[in-house]
């Protein structure tokens, strides 16, 4: 995971750059860091990242690898109750986690509750298919694959938890993403009887749909 990560980390960080457009000042959260792919692609573009996980093992490896990452901070924590002040952030961000997390609304949540006023809000995560049956297909595969998985939202219900914490949506776009099943499954350590039963509910010719949503937690009017 960690060596994927570096690989991929300029190819993100200039998907950053053109999508949040930092301007080098931001205070950012990093809510589901796992082991620092978003903080490291950020470090460089902001002040400060504070790196947030519930996983201690995830949270070392970041640490052991942040040796050039001075503004990066790694902190135990879950995504879903953060132990961080109210309108602390000048950017709440969760990379690929929401599909993680449990009540992904308690998550949302708790990114707007810690962004400042004027602040964003950004998730990047992947997408349900609109059909309920093809989302529950993909669910299953997806569980199968990687126990930790919950469940893909779809776009309508994700722009449905920004409006509900009163975010603004500003910007959002769709990459297609193209998955060759056995690599996918090595990345999650699928094996055995798992990667079988991965295999047989796999989607055909699988492509991911990933969600990027930068939103705005707009200041009341004067």
């Amino acid at each position: 995971m960690a060596e994927r990560e570096e690989r991929g980390r300029e190819s993100l960080r200039e998907r950053l750059r053109a999508f949040l457009d930092p301007k080098g000042d931001e205070r950012v959260l990093d809510a589901g860091t796992g082991t620092g792919a978003l903080a490291f692609a950020l470090s460089p573009l902001v002040r400060e990242v504070v790196a947030v996980d519930v996983v201690p093992e995830l949270l070392e490896e970041g640490r052991r690898r942040a040796a050039d990452f001075p503004n990066v901070r790694f902190v135990e924590g879950d995504v879903a109750h953060l132990d961080l002040d109210s309108g602390s952030f000048d950017v709440a961000a969760t990379l690929r986690t929401l599909h993680h997390v449990s009540r992904p609304e308690r998550a949302v949540a708790e990114l707007a509750r810690v962004t400042r006023l004027g602040g964003f809000v950004l998730i990047v995560d992947q997408i349900a298919p609109a059909d309920p049956l093809a989302a529950v297909e993909l669910d299953r595969f997806e569980r199968a694959r990687d126990p930790s998985h919950t469940r893909a939202l779809p776009d309508v219900d994700i722009r449905s938890l920004l409006d509900a914490n009163g975010l603004v949506l500003r910007e959002s776009r769709f990459d297609r993403e193209p998955r060759e099943l056995e690599a996918y499954l090595d990345r999650a350590g699928c094996e055995g009887e798992a990667r079988e039963q991965a295999r047989a509910l796999a989607p055909p010719g699988y492509e991911a749909t990933v969600g990027w949503y930068l939103a705005v937690k707009p200041a009341p009017r004067a």
